[in-house]
């Protein structure tokens, strides 16, 4: 499996220091740039940036970790990714979810009362008809089109990963997506969740690729005794509170590199690094080319 490795910018992320950080990624030959999607942030939008940084670059590939789908219009998702995928061929890479990582903001993303995973679905069958057919009409239960197209089709198919960790969204990437992207897992955790995907695949009668199977994994480099920023522990408290935070996020580069190293072991490739610890950008990517890059083969 080829194992590659691409970051999440933090704090850098925000319109003033974007471009900067865009550039350096490119020079320092990062395979990707991830996105996050939090609106009540400071932090670029994720199609917005993708926009921006794959017209800014000629090899960097550009992907949203996670952007919410459910509440958005599935055409016109299509729509973007059709455009992005004409523009800069071979690095686009889209991943969606169900919810949006700040409760708060579940509002923004309207979808009729306990109907979310339904429209998550039929969306994202949606999405990828328009994406391999020229011409699309669709009758679902939330989406109607007539003779409907996003123009010229990637020349090869997009691949549409997904996150999530819970035991039916995993089912859904075996049935719907082409991968996976998780999120505070411990390794022995991931694998299991590759399986319930690969299983769920097997039952569709569909593969999901052996190197389609990644993980977002925090890196601190500073913060309080447990070695975790209060924010990011506060995160971890809600999203997982039965679990030792200690086993979700990597405190220094090496700690990055025996963790990468488990979850290669357990089945995963794919690896989004990003910063927990505020401070410079520079420094911290200089720390991943110097530590993580020679991982890569």
């Amino acid at each position: 499996m080829k194992v590659r490795i691409g970051i999440s910018l933090g704090p850098a992320g925000t319109p003033g220091q974007f471009a900067d950080a865009v550039d350096l990624l490119e020079q320092a030959g990062v395979d990707s740039l991830w996105l996050s999607e939090i609106t009540y942030s400071a932090l670029v939008e994720p199609f917005t940036g993708m926009a921006f940084a794959l017209a800014r670059t000629r090899r960097l590939k550009a992907g949203t970790g996670v952007s919410v789908l459910p509440g958005r219009n599935p055409v016109l998702v299509a729509k973007q990714l059709a455009s992005l995928a004409g523009l800069a061929p071979g690095r686009v890479l889209p991943v969606f979810g169900v919810l949006p990582a700040q409760p708060a903001e579940r509002v923004l993303f309207d979808v009729p009362d306990g109907r979310r995973a339904a429209v998550f679905d039929e969306s994202l069958r949606l999405i990828r008809l328009l994406l391999t057919a020229e011409r699309v009409s669709f009758d679902g239960e939330f989406f109607t089109v007539s003779d409907a197209t996003v123009g010229t089709l990637p020349a090869k198919p997009l691949d549409i990963w997904l996150g999530g960790s819970a035991p039916a969204g995993l089912r859904r990437v075996g049935r719907l997506a082409d991968g996976w992207l998780g999120s505070l897992l411990t390794p022995a955790e991931a694998g299991a969740a590759v399986k319930i995907i690969q299983d769920a695949a097997a039952e569709a009668r569909r593969e999901v690729e052996d190197d389609h199977f990644g993980l977002s994994l925090p890196v601190t480099l500073a913060g309080n005794g447990h070695g975790i920023p209060a924010p990011l522990l506060a995160s971890i408290n809600r999203r997982r509170p039965e679990a030792d935070p200690a086993t979700l996020v990597a405190r220094g580069w090496d700690d990055a590199r025996r963790m990468i190293g488990q979850y290669v072991e357990a089945g995963l490739s794919k690896f989004v690094v990003r910063p927990a610890s505020p401070g410079p950008f520079g420094p911290f990517l200089d720390g991943f080319v110097r530590e993580l890059l020679p991982i890569q083969n």
